[in-house]
């Protein structure tokens, strides 16, 4: 690998972790509000608050007992999603596309038995995937049937936007798509493509997996080239809205576009990773300080997009 020295990153206008923790997480983000983010079900909680809408919400399990109330739930359901609340970086999310008799098929294309699924919500509930180990709720959710316009790019998994959002200004954007080396997850370290989006249309820009530029999807072998993201203002403007709910000064906003519901939230994150300034071929320094220096903010989801749409824009 190539040795870049920091000089030549910094003129760039790359974040390094260092800065982000320090200038931008450290400084902005009050620690009051993580609970926000770090728990799934208060996530959701809030954004009905504020308008924006996340995946249907079919049950909470906070106690053992409450499982067998699962098995009655699931026996009308085709497909859902299982998450534990306080999971994160997507472990121990488990995603049902469809039932065949008693087996239930996973994103991936393996079938579990409902014996599996119980013992899987026995194990959020001790805290297997939560952050600390310390004892978690399950959240079931209603399956996201992704959009076919992005469904087609992706690699069996739900293919999902991530926006940083810089004081309540989206900064930058990407697209997730899943790929076999990632197991059907939209997980940028484990093999997922990341797609650089332009904040002023949702168009692509640039496209890396494991930190590679690439013009076709592995798996399908589609061109990258010519994705658009459609209602990619409302998408913004939802993103710009968490600011509100959160009070949160640098977070990134997970989304994904359900072929009926449109655009869905997914999770928050107060801490976002840097692959995405990869994805897009560009910094987030340099955007970061144009936020920093206005002498006017924008008091309104709507203003604030409308200029980081126009001043971010390519």
């Amino acid at each position: 690998m190539n040795w870049i020295s920091p000089l030549r990153l910094h003129r760039a206008g790359i974040l390094s972790m260092n800065r982000r923790n320090v200038d931008y997480i450290g400084r902005y983000n009050d620690r009051s509000s993580y609970p926000l983010v770090d728990n799934k079900l208060k996530t959701k909680l809030l954004a009905a608050e504020y308008e924006v809408q996340t995946p249907k919400l079919l049950q909470v399990v906070r106690q053992q007992h409450e499982i067998s109330h699962f098995r009655e739930l699931v026996e009308e359901l085709d497909g859902f999603a299982i998450k534990p609340a306080k999971g994160s970086g997507g472990k121990g999310i488990t995603v049902i596309t469809r039932r065949e008799e008693d087996r239930y098929i996973k994103a991936s294309g393996a079938s579990v038995s409902l014996g599996f699924l119980e013992r899987h919500l026995s194990n959020i509930l001790a805290g297997l995937y939560s952050l600390g180990g310390t004892p978690d709720v399950a959240i079931v959710e209603d399956l996201v049937q992704p959009s076919a316009s992005l469904a087609k790019y992706s690699f069996q998994g739900v293919p999902d936007i991530r926006i940083v959002v810089f004081q309540g200004y989206p900064v930058m954007a990407m697209l997730r798509l899943a790929t076999t080396d990632s197991d059907g997850k939209a997980n940028l370290h484990q093999g997922a493509v990341g797609v650089g989006l332009d904040i002023g249309t949702g168009h692509s820009l640039n496209a890396v997996q494991f930190n590679r530029t690439i013009t076709l999807h592995p798996d399908t072998g589609l061109p990258l080239s010519d994705l658009r993201i459609d209602d990619w203002n409302h998408m913004l403007v939802m993103a710009s809205r968490c600011y509100e709910a959160t009070g949160l000064g640098y977070m990134g906003v997970d989304l994904v576009v359900d072929a009926k519901a449109g655009p869905l939230l997914l999770e928050l994150n107060a801490r976002p990773g840097l692959a995405i300034q990869m994805a897009n071929g560009r910094g987030l320094l340099t955007r970061l300080r144009t936020i920093e220096k206005l002498k006017r903010p924008h008091f309104t989801p709507e203003g604030r997009v409308s200029y980081a749409m126009e001043m971010f824009g390519q």
